[in-house]
């Protein structure tokens, strides 16, 4: 591909431009053909950006303001709190055709509503949904929708997440066809809520796509599927147990400097000599390597980063911004759903 831009909400996150714009100079230097536009305050962000030598780079533009959604505060607040906001501003951007893609970690449900609001969606898809790769224990990774833009969602809709997670698993993941299951409390066919029954058999009947059935939470490091759906509700849940399992078990392993227990030392090391193969795998699934989910169903490309983010995980989601970007994800999610007579 191409050069290509990407506006980013600097000031978005628990720790704004001290997180962003590290994470954006490791991102030009991996991308030549990036050009980023920043949007936040500029007192803040400029002694940053000289100290990465940035300051005069002809791939940056900076956009001051000082305004930006609080992340703590209820949907409607936010929104009326957008104007002039650095992710209103970012996200303007991309609709206007500045930018091929946004990345922010503010507000989700500000980002999810404003993306909703001014980047247009794709067609016969009725909500997009926060969408993320998994990663699994044999190093592969797993896509999963919805991960918290619905809480509530109908059964045509769940069909909807299946037949975006079919065609992005294709691009994002080089499949030519994708194992799709739904997550469920079982995997009999008489587990789960009458929708997630309904929605089975709905699925069973798609010659088109290859479901094999529903999958338990247990499983989804475990590499037996291609694309896991649900809704957001269960989807957030599983996905945030999921991490802080792995940041836990990976903590029990690592070696405190202050420590000075020689008992609980040489108890670390038989630990990670006895399961070194099961730890490496574990950091494979540190949550920080699989930052950021893509609001999948809009025309653009728009990226969800934890909050919490530091700089290293705040990159893995520009990255993943990009690979979309250069893979033309909304584009090609728009010619296979064109293509699918069932949705029409």
């Amino acid at each position: 591909m191409g050069d290509f831009t990407l506006a980013v909400d600097v000031m978005g996150g628990d720790f704004g431009p001290r997180v962003t714009i590290p994470a954006l100079a490791k991102a030009l230097s991996q991308h030549s053909n990036l050009s980023l536009l920043l949007f936040g305050d500029e007192s803040q962000i400029t002694p940053l950006l000289e100290k990465y030598s940035l300051l005069h780079s002809p791939k940056i533009q900076l956009h001051h303001t000082e305004q930006m959604i609080d992340a703590d505060i209820p949907f409607s607040k936010a929104i009326r709190q957008s104007k002039n906001s650095s992710m209103r501003l970012a996200l303007e951007a991309v609709k206007e055709g500045k930018a091929q893609g946004c990345v922010s970690g503010g507000n989700t449900g500000a980002l999810m509503g404003l993306a909703k609001l001014l980047i247009e969606p794709l067609p016969n898809i009725e909500r997009p949904a926060l969408t993320s790769l998994i990663p699994t224990m044999n190093g592969k990774s797993t896509v999963m929708l919805d991960l918290g833009a619905n809480i509530e969602v109908s059964n045509s809709q769940l069909q909807q997440f299946a037949e975006m997670g079919n065609l992005f698993a294709q691009v994002m993941l080089d499949l030519v066809y994708p194992r799709l299951s739904l997550l469920n409390i079982g995997t009999e066919e008489n587990k789960g809520t009458a929708q997630l029954q309904a929605v089975h058999q709905q699925l069973k009947k798609r010659q088109d796509l290859n479901y094999i059935g529903f999958i338990e939470s247990d499983k989804l490091t475990s590499y037996l599927t291609d694309v896991i759906i649900c809704d957001g509700y269960t989807g957030n849940i599983a996905l945030k147990a999921l991490e802080g399992a792995a940041k836990n078990i990976i903590s029990l392993f690592k070696k405190e400097k202050a420590d000075s227990n020689i008992c609980r030392n040489t108890k670390r090391y038989l630990l990670k000599l006895i399961f070194y193969r099961y730890y490496r795998k574990l950091q494979e699934i540190n949550p920080d390597r699989h930052n950021g989910a893509t609001l999948l169903g809009l025309s653009k490309v728009i990226v969800k980063s934890h909050g919490g983010a530091n700089a290293n995980a705040f990159y893995y989601a520009i990255d993943y911004a990009i690979q979309q970007i250069e893979g033309d994800i909304p584009n090609k999610i728009l010619q296979g759903l064109s293509q699918n007579p069932l949705i029409k």
